[in-house]
């Protein structure tokens, strides 16, 4: 007989966290992108506990305290909750006959105030964390246009205005359960001001990543199980 226990098997929510480890590494510096997307890839094919520690090992295991398979029951997957507070990284930006973008992981404040005058600038709030549960974004355009980006589940709500220029509406999508809300405002004049819903690359390769192990896993003869794609591939010759 042995004490030790069986690997127990991996939920989504090990995968998740584990992925949110290797994200904050990323964005740290501690990993390269290239080694980041195959521990990804891997994060999102283990099968087991013992699968996804050694993918963290190296790394600081401060995403949601603790090694994969520790989690509290009913904790629930890494979600809105753990993108809102901290200190803000940048309160503003500013272009003339240039240029901005603010994107990848930062934290955005209560209130960021951007500017461009003949030129153009995105604010990009799909990997960024949120100093407070709603941030307002005030934008100011002159013969210029700032766009800004947001993943999908945010609720935006737009109340800028313009004088030969405009703020795209917004669309009255409802916000995710305790997803931030984006409050979108200044003035455009020969200018205008748009946003756009959008999934990060990030989490684009983790849905494909899950749809692809879920395949793997379907019994043959599932829909979406690999069984049947082999055999439907045969009958169609």
């Amino acid at each position: 007989m042995t004490d030790e226990l069986p690997d127990l098997r991996a939920s989504d929510a090990d995968r998740d966290r584990v992925a949110g480890i290797l994200r904050d590494a990323l964005a740290e510096g501690r990993l390269a992108m290239e080694e980041f997307d195959e521990r990804l890839t891997a994060t999102y094919q283990a099968r087991t506990v013992g699968a996804l520690r050694p993918l963290v090992a190296d790394l600081p295991q401060t995403h949601d305290g603790g090694a994969p398979g520790t989690r509290a029951a009913g904790s629930g997957a890494p979600g809105w909750r753990e993108r809102i507070g901290g200190e803000p990284s940048s309160r503003g930006a500013f272009a003339f006959w240039s240029g901005f973008v603010r994107k990848g992981r930062w934290t955005a404040p209560r209130i960021f105030t951007a500017g461009v005058f003949q030129a153009g600038g995105q604010i990009d709030l799909r990997d960024a964390n949120f100093e407070a549960e709603e941030i307002t974004v005030r934008c100011f355009a002159l013969m210029g246009g700032i766009e800004v980006v947001v993943p999908p589940g945010v609720e935006v709500q737009v109340t800028g205005w313009g004088f030969m220029g405009g703020f795209e509406p917004d669309d009255s999508e409802p916000g995710e359960p305790g997803a931030p809300r984006v409050k979108i405002t200044g003035f455009a004049m020969m200018g205008g001001v748009g946003f756009r819903r959008k999934v990060s690359k990030l989490e684009k390769q983790r849905i494909k990543l899950e749809r692809e192990r879920r395949a793997e896993s379907a019994l043959p003869g599932e829909p979406g199980g690999r069984g049947m794609t082999e055999r439907r591939r045969k009958e169609l010759g």
